[in-house]
């Protein structure tokens, strides 16, 4: 049983293709600076868990983890 998700990411791996923000608005975002990735929600709402993870699968640069959280705050 899945309680919810829990998002991570790694902006050193970030190369900047701007597709988790495409994908996944709400989520993610990219710094003006260095166009690398902002995570806007680390544990997302149920509602946003297929784009997320669509995010994370279409990451050009594996720069996203999704770690599903089980009921009790295990990974």
């Amino acid at each position: 049983m899945i309680d919810g998700l829990r998002v991570v990411v790694d902006r050193d791996a970030c190369c900047g293709s701007g597709n988790c923000v495409r994908t996944a608005p709400e989520a993610f975002d990219q710094d003006d600076a260095e166009g690398l990735v902002v995570l806007r929600q680390p544990e997302p709402p149920e509602r946003l868990h297929g784009a997320v993870r669509e995010a994370a699968y279409n990451c050009p640069a594996g720069a996203i983890e999704v770690v599903e959280q089980r009921p009790g705050g295990a990974a």
